[in-house]
Parts: structure tokens; C-alpha cells; sequence
């Protein structure tokens, strides 16, 4: 079973405002994790720059993001999340800035790694306040709710960039709203900052801890089920990075649809995973297992996709098809987070959380690439069908963790 930390009686209402402050700082790290790609024309516009050498900046920031978050991780257990929340916030306000005064590639290189440093504690800082502060019955909906405004912040964001540049005529103002709007963010953590207190949760499983054998900082690396969930969140995000980037030009190669229909279908992608993760979070309370949750929705995802890759559909359907394969993607991730939770190890949540997320950075950085060159090569379908077996993987990644922590005895991390 699981390796609890105890997290102290708290009220619905304590409860409530814990998520939503986290919410708020989840969305708020997605938002700034698009910050500079949506006006990536522009800049090639304005400083004669190459895709080439805009598209290293989204490489830059997901390789400062993915070792800055496993190293997060030790960080958040030795001083606690709640500084280090503060800290990433004001480390995207400074990437604002930098990106609204940049003269050239070099300040927009600077606003990338600032982000990524930004970007890389937030998985380790949300998770262990949650761990810590919400009630075991409301966990699995703080994790719903967690998904959910990621999701909306990576919607948020180039609608807000692109909307401020046009009524502006700027895109240097846009930046500079960027940077107010982290602001604002920052504020109203500090101002609820009584509900991100995670010293007693820390305490507790501090307490925990001790009556465990005494193991070095990094004896976490050594489970097994901690490299399973590295592996998972690899897949999932590799097959993530094939429709985010990709699924608008395969569409219009495979069936001959145009960009302009097809540019919502991301869109309706990430809303659709909104919608799954809502329900999710009602399927985790209610299931032993929670990896067959996560098999059959991410199966019947890849499936969809599949179908999608054949080319035998009318072009619309094969759209709304893939729109439609985020509710699988969604429906997983609640029981997703919550496996995570019983693989690690008592006072180690940070650390865990941050070397596992790291995989969701190395797979968006190693994905994209290999799905572009199929594009280039002519193998449109390949991309789908790419995506697909990503996520045939990410199932047996999890139904490996899940079947070793069935088997391991209550309180006992699973060793390698």
C-alpha cells in the first residue's frame, strides 16, 4: 500500500483555498512556460532570426527546466515549498522583463533560461504542499484541479500574448503585461500565504522517516518504481509534444484539410484533457488499481490516434478524433499523480516529484525533433502512429509500478 505522509484534519474550506492558490500557480507556470513561442514570428520579423534559432529557445528552456527539476526536488525537502514557490514566480516575472527589453537573440535566449529556472520547481513545490495540506478524501480532486489549470494556462497563453501585442501594436508591452500578470500571482500567494504553509505536513513526515532505516539523500534512485515513473511521464509527454507541435500539419498532409480548420484541434485537445482530468479526479477515490485507470484511458487514446493515422476517415472526423483522444490522456492523469504519491518514499515527495517530472521535459525536448523529421521525410501518418506507441509504452511503464507497489508490504517503498 501507500507510504503516507500525514497531512493534518484540515476543513473544506482550508482545503479549497489550498488548491486554488495552487491552481493559480500551476496555471501561472504554464502560461510562462509558452511565453515566447506564440510570437516567435515576430521575433524572426524583427531580428532576422531563423526557425532554426527560435525553436533552440524552446530546447534551451525545456534542458534548463528538466535538470533544474531534479535537482528542484532536494531543495523543497530541505527548505520547504513554499519559498521556492516565491522564488520561481519571480524568476518568470524577471523572464518577462527580460524578453520586453530584449535587444536581440541574446535577451531572448536570457528570457528562456530565466523561465526554465522558473519552471523547474513547480512540480516538486505543488505536489508537496498538496501532499502535505489536503485532506487524503479531497486528494485525488486537488490533483483534477491541479491538471485542469495547467491545461488552461497553456491555452491562456497564446491568446493573451497575441491579443495584447494587437491591441498594443507591441509585443514589447505584451511581455511587460507578462511580467504584471506574474506579479499579481505572486501577490496573492504571499497574501494567502498561511494556506501553502507546509512546515507541519514536513514535520510529520520528517517524523515518518525516522522510523525507517537512516539512507542517503539519493537512496530514492535506487527504486525501481521511481524510473517507472520517470519512464511514463517520458512517454506520455513524447506523445503530448507529436499533437501539440505536429497534429495541424498532419492533418493537412494526411487529409488534405486546411491549416485554418485545423489549428483548433490542439485547442480542442487540451480542453477535452481538461474535461477527462475533471473526471478523473472522481475515478481516484473510487479505484484499488490505479493503473488500470491509466491503461484502459490511455489505451483507448492511442487507438484513437491510430485510427486517425490510417488516412480511411472523412477529414472532420479524423479531426474531432484527435481532439477527442486528450479526454483518455485527461482521465489518466489524476490516477497518474496519485501513483507517483504512493511510489515515494517518506519525506523524499520532493524529490521524487521532481526527478519524475524531469521526464516530462526530456520527453517534450527529445520528441519534437524526431516527430518533425518525419514530417520532413514525408511520413505524415508516422507521427500519429508515433504518439500512439508513446502511449502504449507510458501504459506498461505504469502497470509495472503499479503491480510492484500491489505487491510490496504497507509502508515499505518499492526497492529495485
Amino acid at each position: 500500500m501507500v507510504s503516507t505522509e500525514s497531512v493534518p484534519p484540515a476543513s473544506l474550506r482550508d482545503d479549497a483555498r489550498t488548491i486554488g492558490l495552487i491552481g493559480l500557480a500551476h496555471g501561472a507556470s504554464h502560461f510562462f512556460q509558452m511565453l515566447l513561442p506564440p510570437l516567435f514570428p515576430l521575433f524572426i520579423r524583427d531580428f532576422g532570426l531563423s526557425w532554426s534559432q527560435v525553436g533552440l529557445l524552446v530546447t534551451v528552456f525545456f534542458v534548463v527546466s528538466g535538470i533544474g527539476q531534479a535537482l528542484a526536488g532536494f531543495l523543497v525537502d530541505k527548505v520547504g515549498a513554499r519559498p521556492v514557490l516565491y522564488a520561481a514566480l519571480g524568476l518568470f516575472i524577471a523572464s518577462a522583463l527580460a524578453a520586453a527589453g530584449a535587444p536581440g537573440y541574446g535577451g531572448l535566449m536570457l528570457s528562456a533560461v530565466l523561465a526554465g529556472l522558473g519552471n523547474a520547481p513547480f512540480h516538486p513545490v505543488d505536489f508537496t504542499i498538496l501532499n502535505h495540506r489536503v485532506s487524503q478524501p479531497r486528494l485525488g480532486h486537488a490533483f483534477s484541479v491541479h491538471g485542469v489549470t495547467g491545461n488552461l494556462g497553456w491555452a491562456a497563453a497564446p491568446v493573451f500574448m497575441a491579443g495584447i501585442t494587437a491591441l498594443s501594436g507591441s509585443w514589447r508591452i505584451a511581455y511587460l503585461a507578462a511580467a504584471l500578470l506574474g506579479a499579481l500571482v505572486l501577490a496573492a500567494m504571499v497574501w494567502q500565504r498561511d494556506a501553502l504553509d507546509d512546515r507541519a505536513g514536513r514535520a510529520a513526515a520528517a517524523r515518518q522517516a525516522q522510523h525507517a532505516p537512516e539512507e542517503h539523500p539519493l537512496a530514492f534512485l535506487k527504486l525501481a518504481s521511481v524510473w517507472l515513473c520517470f519512464g511514463f511521464f517520458f512517454w506520455t509527454t513524447a506523445a503530448l509534444a507529436g499533437i501539440q507541435s505536429f497534429a495541424s500539419p498532419v492533418l493537412e498532409k494526411l487529409y488534405g484539410l486546411p491549416l485554418s480548420a485545423t489549428a483548433f484541434v490542439v485547442t480542442g485537445y487540451m480542453l477535452c484533457a481538461a474535461a477527462g482530468i475533471v473526471v478523473g479526479g472522481f475515478l481516484v477515490g473510487r479505484v484499488q488499481r490505479l493503473e488500470r485507470t491509466i491503461g484502459w484511458a490511455m489505451t483507448a487514446a492511442a487507438l484513437v490516434l491510430l485510427l486517425a493515422a490510417s488516412g480511411w476517415l472523412p477529414g472532420g472526423m479524423a479531426a474531432v478524433l484527435v481532439a477527442l483522444a486528450g479526454v483518455g490522456t485527461g482521465l489518466a492523469s489524476p490516477s497518474r499523480d496519485m501513483l507517483i504519491r504512493q511510489a515515494a518514499p517518506p519525506g523524499a515527495t520532493g524529490r521524487v516529484y521532481g526527478m519524475v517530472y524531469a521526464g516530462l521535459d526530456v520527453g517534450f525536448a527529445t520528441a519534437a525533433p524526431v516527430f518533425g523529421a518525419l514530417l520532413d521525410h514525408g511520413h505524415a501518418a508516422g507521427v500519429f502512429q508515433g504518439a500512439a506507441l508513446a502511449l502504449f509504452a507510458a501504459v506498461g511503464s505504469a502497470a509495472l509500478v503499479g503491480v510492484r507497489l500491489a505487491a510490496k508490504p504497507t509502508g515499505v517503498p518499492v526497492a529495485a
